[in-house]
């Protein structure tokens, strides 16, 4: 196949334009020759060759980056900014100009049209591309071969020489400056951003000498001249490609020293918009359709807490000793939950873990290798960094290998009757889970190739595929990896072929060779790649995106998707622009909210905005004030003297009868305890002005098959309960549910712990139905809230959304009441107090006027005096409510229930005090 370019796209002819602008005023290329200094041409004549040159001066270079940045609705610059040293020191005489643009949108192809288009309008001959890796690099080079044809045509064959130096080919930099045809130099920044020479004394002789330490390029030749020279001479326009990976001090000198004329930045993710010209965002890129849409496959662990989880987070090293830091499973009150601990040898993990069962086993450290990256245990257990153990990882792993797979032969049995073939790339987050090198060059499939095998002939031998991918299984996928030095193919090797077949293989058509990737007949459609092609790198065709870790990915989000976000092709060269056609799927191993929300946030940070961020970054703060004299008007101490008493409770009920009930309870109400599960989520991502939104789509369950060592549970629920342990075993026993423990004991042991709880706060509450059972109030005489912890709360700031303002001060203590809700009763009951002329004073109850009760502490709503024949006193709780003071409890949750029935019976003791529950002012006052 061959790829077709459309010439027409209106979005990248205005980043085009925008660049040719900046140079209005430029002799015109009929009027370009090569020229001597005292001649008005684009083009000088120098000792070296030929160079491009600036005619317009920096007050006409500013006038016309104002008018391209008014163009394109961008606010205009102070001035023609120039890069900056990390310190701020100015970088170089020449001006940067960003272009932004979202990945998959054609950068590439712009930038190199802007090439012949400057070329075209100004006669300006030497450019020179600036790449940060080898993967850019050769996507560049491609991008350069396939484009040739093209624009031979657009531009009436105009002579091109293009070529990407290495210090083997230093010497045809002097054709670079010679040539009078347009010349493209790719050059990887790495290069030549060291400097060439330094002068050291012979300590021997005293003779001083030269010391090479940089690069080639940098060095000065037999010929007296160092190859840089020849570039320096020619003033090119350098172009930035992806510069956010060039702004470290060192890069940003090294790209000076190429005495650029100026230089063009190309990226989606900018550091640094020195003058910005053009900007094609995500927002838009998606809203023009010039983009993938996005869809997420989520395979996310489901809870189990059962496994010896440990996941080794990093070390510490001492003058004398060794630490490791670690994340494991911790009791806690509510539960088990991961927390960080620190160890060193000799610890137990039983103990670190608040005597948690899986631990008791011989999980005693044993030894720490920082220098390795691992912690042994006295069962022989080792950790290593990077690696958990203990987790559903590898069924995790496995099964995003598994929903990649099938996601291809889904849409391989779609379109590749439409002529578009599927490609699937995964990243990895350690070569040897993919590729494992051994000796004298050969090589093994380490587990996720191994697996990827199994799950493809599973998926081949499938009816509904079949006759659809015919290759055999070792044939279809391969990998490339920028840390080795030969990329070899271990499937090629092991049949017999050399490394150097390999490397051809893996390395050319991945790297080199798009079109025939692309093609049908080549059966290579699954890419596994460790780091090089995580940024500059991209196939039309790539379907699916897959990141294998076995902790959380570091990723980015933008950085990933990136890869597969541009338009299909077809088998004709022809991009598609259906849009049922262009979905690319991510499978991930985190929800598909959690990663619409990283994905959002890394857009906002790189300058994206959204209508929902401008609308939080507008929620003002008012400041609370509290009203001076508060401490002598006589409604509100009349009010205050009738409620500061404080209580103290005691509780009464029969043991027996709350075994019988929680018992029941648990048989009748606890659900059916399943083996642990692993969630298959799919969903959509949207992306618009109003932020980036998932919608879920499909939603299933995988069982997880899991062996387990059995907890005490027992002393686990009585734990969670503080019931006895003869308690505890009773109800268990009684319960008839012990055998649902095996299929997931920590399942079991929370469901138990949950229900057994729920009846002990309705015992400690209501009691167990005779008489004197349940929670009693006693008033004490020597205790009291004190009025003076009020000013505490003076000049509190607080979100204007969540508090109402006081118009009448005089009727309560602060200059806005604090809400819990931005509607509902809260906000209408302030206001009825506000209005209605009979109520006296009124107090929203602050946070720290809590009264004790078995199940936590209970903060009532209001205090309100109001005049009827004589003055009464309320305490209230606003709550959606039916009439009188009747509580709907489905509107209510249990434990807030219990509380309210805790104040009821507390103020029960204060003889002029009436405690209601209420949803209105005029049912309190009825």
């Amino acid at each position: 196949m061959k790829l077709q370019f459309d010439a027409h796209q209106d979005y990248q002819l205005e980043a085009i334009r925008a660049v040719v602008a900046l140079f209005e005023g430029q002799p015109d290329a009929s009027q370009t020759f090569v020229a001597r200094d005292d001649t008005l041409s684009s083009l000088a004549l120098t000792e070296t060759g030929i160079a491009n040159r600036r005619v317009i001066d920096d007050a006409q270079w500013l006038a016309n980056l104002h008018a391209v940045q008014k163009t394109h609705c961008i606010e205009p610059s102070d001035a023609l900014a120039t890069m900056a040293l990390d310190d701020g020191t100015p970088m170089g005489g020449f001006p940067n100009f960003t272009v932004e643009m979202e990945t998959g949108t054609g950068k590439t192809y712009v930038y190199l049209r802007t090439i012949h288009e400057l070329s075209k309008a100004y006669g300006f001959k030497k450019f020179v591309i600036v790449v940060p890796s080898v993967a850019i690099r050769e996507g560049v080079l491609s991008s350069l071969k396939i484009t040739h044809e093209h624009f031979q045509t657009l531009y009436d064959y105009e002579p091109v020489k293009f070529m990407a130096y290495s210090s083997g080919n230093v010497n045809e930099l002097r054709n670079f400056a010679l040539s009078d045809a347009i010349q493209i130099l790719v050059i990887n920044i790495d290069a030549f951003a060291k400097d060439s020479t330094e002068a050291s004394d012979d300590a021997a002789g005293g003779k001083a000498k030269k010391k090479a330490k940089g690069n080639v390029i940098n060095q000065v030749r037999e010929t007296g001249v160092k190859p840089i020279e020849f570039i320096q001479a020619a003033y090119p326009v350098v172009i930035l490609d992806e510069p956010q990976n060039l702004e470290t001090d060192i890069r940003k000198q090294a790209i000076a020293r190429l005495n650029p004329l100026c230089t063009l930045r190309y990226s989606a993710t900018h550091r640094n918009a020195y003058n910005l010209i053009y900007s094609l965002d995500p927002v838009r890129a998606y809203e023009l359709g010039l983009v993938k849409q996005i869809g997420v496959d989520s395979v996310i662990e489901l809870k189990d807490a059962n496994q010896a989880f440990i996941e080794v987070e990093g070390f510490k090293t001492g003058k004398r000793s060794v630490s490791a830091k670690l994340s494991i499973w911790v009791n806690q009150t509510q539960g088990p939950a991961k927390k960080s601990v620190t160890v060193k040898n000799g610890d137990d993990l039983y103990v670190l873990s608040n005597q948690r069962e899986i631990y008791r086993n011989g999980f005693i450290v044993n030894e720490i290798d920082a220098g390795e990256g691992f912690v042994t245990f006295a069962n022989d257990v080792r950790v290593a960094l990077g690696r958990p153990h203990g987790a559903l990882t590898d069924t995790i792993l496995r099964l995003q290998i598994e929903a990649t797979v099938r996601r291809h032969f889904e849409k391989a049995k779609k379109l590749h009757p439409m002529g578009i073939k599927v490609l699937s790339v995964f990243f990895i987050d350690r070569v040897a889970n993919y590729r494992v090198y051994a000796e004298e060059g050969t090589t093994a499939k380490g587990k996720f190739a191994e697996w990827f095998e199994e799950i493809y002939m599973q998926y081949q031998g499938k009816e509904e595929f079949a006759d659809l991918l015919t290759a055999d299984a070792t044939a279809v996928h391969d990998g490339y990896f920028s840390q080795d030095k030969r990329a070899v193919s271990p499937f090629e090797t092991l049949t017999g072929k050399t490394n150097a077949d390999a490397e051809a293989s893996a390395f050319e058509l991945i790297m080199r060779d798009k079109e025939r990737l692309l093609g049908l007949d080549e059966p290579l459609a699954f890419i596994f790649s460790h780091s090089a092609l995580r940024e500059g790198w991209d196939n039309p065709n790539v379907f699916q995106i897959c990141t294998l870790a076995e902790s959380s990915s570091e990723i980015k989000k933008r950085q990933e998707i990136g890869r597969g976000l541009r338009l299909a092709v077809n088998q004709d060269g022809e991009r598609v622009r259906d849009p049922a056609i262009n979905r690319l799927t991510v499978i991930a191993n985190e929800s598909y909210e959690d990663f619409a929300n990283q994905l959002q946030t890394e857009m906002v940070e790189a300058g994206v905005r959204f209508k929902r961020e401008m609308v939080q970054n507008e929620r003002d703060k008012v400041t609370v004030r509290l009203r001076k004299g508060f401490e002598t008007d006589p409604q509100f101490l009349a009010l205050w003297e009738r409620i500061r008493a404080r209580t103290r409770y005691s509780v009464a009920y029969k043991t027996g009868e709350l075994i019988t009930k929680a018992a029941g309870r648990i048989k009748a109400k606890m659900p059916a305890i399943e083996r642990p599960k692993v969630a298959l989520t799919r969903a959509e991502i949207a992306i618009g002005t109003d932020g980036v939104v998932g919608k879920q789509i499909g939603y299933r369950t995988q069982t997880v098959e899991a062996k387990y060592v059995m907890p005490n549970f027992v002393g686990q629920v009585q734990t969670k309960t503080g019931l006895s342990k003869s308690t505890v075993a009773r109800i268990l026993l009684d319960s008839g549910r012990l055998n649902d423990a095996v299929n997931n004991p920590q399942a079991f042991i929370d469901h138990a712990s949950e229900l057994i709880n729920a009846v002990k706060r309705e015992f400690l509450v209501y009691g167990d139905g005779s008489d004197g059972s349940g929670v009693k109030y006693v008033k004490l005489d020597d205790a009291a809230y004190e009025m003076r912890r009020f000013e505490r709360d003076d000049l509190m700031e607080v979100f204007a959304s969540n508090v109402q303002a006081v118009e009448k001060q005089e009727k309560t203590l602060f200059s806005h009441i604090v809400i819990d809700s931005n509607s509902g009763p809260e906000r209408a009951f302030a206001q009825a107090c506000e209005d209605n002329a009979d109520v006296l004073f009124y107090i929203k109850l602050p946070r720290w006027f809590q009264i004790e009760t078995p199940v936590g502490p209970y903060n009532p709503d209001w205090a309100v005096a109001y005049r009827n024949d004589t003055t009464l006193y309320f305490v209230a709780e606003t709550k959606k409510t039916g009439s009188g003071d009747h509580v709907q409890l489905d509107l209510l949750r249990p434990i807030e229930d219990l509380r309210i029935e805790c104040g009821k019976r507390h103020f029960k003791n204060f003889e002029q005090v009436q405690f209601r529950v209420v949803s209105t002012l005029e049912e309190l006052v009825n």
